[in-house]
């Protein structure tokens, strides 16, 4: 039985397969089913169900693993058992090399994961932090530069002066939601009393717009208080710019579909075939709590930018 097994090893050189050589035990000593236990790992030939004749195989001092065979009454195990010491360390060498590997490979997996995680998480926080910024600080930028425009106006007919403090607040007002924003935090009143009062406190500062959430019954996740608040501000920013002087009208309502808001103004309107950045802006932003968004436009006829949160 050991020539047989020696054979095999000269064949198989640095390589033996463990199969193979329990095989070529097995089939050496008579038995009708043969394995070798290597790490707990068993290489098994034939399927015998025993009972099952054991001897540990050792390279050295140590066990390397153990030889069984079936039935019991196969005998010589030790003289054999003493051959496969070396090929058996071989074997258990290799396959932890080979299970070292995997987990490094997959260490290195789960690292490049985490890295593009991070990165993703990175850069998902950037464009909020652009859009909050776009949306919210912005709002108070063109109430200021507006604000400006009619001071230069009113000092080149020699008057005006006294708006100069007013200017000032609104710019200290800017600075405040630019900290705020870099900082990642809402308005007061947005988290304190919810979209409806936030939205009425900012709208009360422009003349041209009218404001009614007399429908809005209940407060909702600040997730979606958010991204409503946010979304009117940048509507309105919008027809401010491209509808100075236009009567804008901004209504919030609850209903049986959920948070509804319009934005809605009289000013030129425009060609809905003309691309505009500003509305896809603004469809993210709502979609990012799963509403929707509706503009409708057209030259003379004003725009209404219309949105829903489901409830």
């Amino acid at each position: 039985m050991a020539e047989a097994v020696t054979a095999y090893l000269a064949r198989a050189g640095q390589h033996p397969e463990p199969r193979a050589l329990a095989h070529v035990v097995g089939a050496a000593a008579g038995a009708a089913s043969c394995a070798l236990v290597i790490d707990q790992q068993r290489y098994q030939w034939g399927e015998h169900p025993g009972p099952w004749l054991e001897h540990d195989i050792s390279y050295g001092d140590v066990v390397v693993g153990t030889l069984a065979v079936a039935p019991e009454s196969v005998r010589r195990l030790p003289a054999v058992a003493a051959v496969l010491g070396p090929p058996v360390a071989t074997i258990r060498m290799a396959e932890g090399t080979d299970r070292l590997r995997r987990e490094g490979d997959a260490a290195t997996r789960a690292l490049a994961d985490e890295r593009w995680r991070a990165a993703a998480e990175m850069e998902l926080q950037r464009r909020g932090l652009e859009r909050d910024l776009h949306d919210g600080a912005q709002h108070n930028l063109v109430a200021l530069r507006m604000s400006l425009a009619l001071l230069e106006h009113e000092i080149s007919a020699g008057k005006g002066r006294e708006r100069v403090p007013d200017l000032l607040a609104q710019l200290a007002t800017a600075e405040r939601v630019l900290l705020h924003t870099a900082a990642g935090i809402l308005p007061g009143t947005l988290v304190a009393d919810g979209v409806a009062v936030a939205l009425r406190t900012e709208m009360a500062k422009h003349g041209t717009v009218t404001f009614d959430a007399t429908e809005v019954r209940r407060r909702y996740p600040t997730p979606v208080e958010s991204a409503v608040y946010f979304v009117v501000l940048e509507a309105v920013n919008n027809a401010r710019k491209h509808a100075p002087g236009a009567r804008i009208v901004v209504a919030l309502r609850d209903d049986d579909r959920g948070l509804e808001f319009t934005v809605a103004d009289d000013g030129p309107g425009f060609s809905m075939t003309t691309p505009n950045g500003g509305l896809s802006n603004l469809a993210m932003r709502a979609a990012s709590v799963g509403g929707t968004i509706e503009v409708h436009s057209q030259p003379g006829a004003g725009t209404t930018v219309r949105g829903v949160v489901p409830l």
